[in-house]
């Protein structure tokens, strides 16, 4: 493995929760960019969400969304009045951010892994993945993993293996290679800021 910015862990225990304005749920943040971004000018934003009733989303203009299933029987979306079933677990489904969005769970509460990057500011891919896999991220580039469904362990080049319990993180920025291993399944998500638009967007 070549390369590799200092990795960081940020675990699940240490994230508050943000209830929701309409009360239907929680969110806890992961990582954000920049990190002391507020809701209307982070660039990326990568959180768990918990719904636990019925409901419309908040609706995030000029948000492009990717959402995750990663415990509960799903969901039944309305979004922009066309009709998306949410039922199966660990399979990322992209939506904009702007569409009105109303959710009926299936069969109690669920919690969602949302990736979210402002429209020409960022971009994101999410995967998720289980067993052995080796990653890589550009210099101009984030990559976060985070353990979905069990322990995962994330070790980059000239480092130590990190092991993430259920929901934690491990962040690195700039170029990194390193391998991801997991019994479970984790997420890995590549963040990358928009060339077009100036300053430092990991």
């Amino acid at each position: 493995m070549n390369g590799g910015g200092e990795v960081r862990v940020l675990r699940a225990a240490d994230r508050p929760a943000t209830v929701w304005k309409n009360g239907g749920g929680v969110t806890r943040e992961i990582a954000a960019w920049p990190a002391d971004a507020d809701m209307d000018s982070f660039r990326w934003r990568v959180s768990l969400a918990g719904v636990a009733a019925d409901g419309p989303f908040s609706a995030f203009p000029g948000i492009d969304r990717t959402l995750t299933l990663v415990e509960g029987a799903g969901m039944d979306l309305a979004v922009a009045g066309v009709h998306r079933l949410v039922d199966e677990r660990f399979t990322p489904q992209d939506f904009a951010g702007d569409e009105p969005t109303d959710c009926r769970l299936i069969a109690g509460p669920v919690v969602n892994f949302n990736v979210m990057c402002r429209r020409g500011a960022a971009t994101a891919e999410t995967a998720v993945v289980r067993g052995r896999l080796t990653v890589t991220a550009a210099p101009d580039e984030t990559l976060l993993v985070v353990a979905l469904d069990g322990p995962a362990t994330f070790e980059a080049a000239r480092g130590p293996a990190h092991t993430l319990g259920p929901y934690d993180a491990a962040l690195a920025r700039g170029a990194c290679t390193g391998r991801v291993r997991t019994a479970g399944r984790a997420a890995v998500v590549r963040l990358r800021r928009d060339p077009a638009r100036p300053g430092d967007g990991r």
